[in-house]
């Protein structure tokens, strides 16, 4: 039976990584080693750097409602904890959302919570 060599699949597996170290600064992008180094750790950041977009998109969210709450005379949690006994089932996203775009329904939405 004939012997099989590993050199296609090495200059695929080779290629593969040196096209996603494309664009790298220095040998990063020549060498194979350090290629894959870069590789590896540019897909740790991309893989935490999700994570951290969830964050803090969430994060933005609150900061833009709890401006617009405080406009209307009221802070981010006791409009937060209206807006749960009312059942008012908005998410964050959504409330910041019309926060921005149409403030005269977030002020009724406030004036909804002020008469618990």
């Amino acid at each position: 039976m004939a012997r099989v060599k590993g050199a296609l699949a090495t200059r695929k597996r080779r290629k593969k990584v040196l096209k996603l170290a494309k664009g790298y600064w220095g040998a990063k992008s020549k060498h194979f080693k350090m290629a894959k180094q870069a590789v590896m750790k540019s897909g740790n950041y991309a893989y935490i750097g999700r994570k951290h977009r969830k964050r803090d998109f969430r994060r933005l969210w609150i900061t833009r409602i709890s401006a617009a709450c405080r406009l209307n005379g009221i802070n981010y949690s006791s409009f937060m904890n209206g807006l749960k006994k009312l059942n008012i089932n908005l998410n964050r996203k959504m409330l910041a959302e019309i926060a921005i775009s149409d403030s005269e329904s977030f002020t009724k939405l406030v004036e909804q919570v002020k008469h618990i």
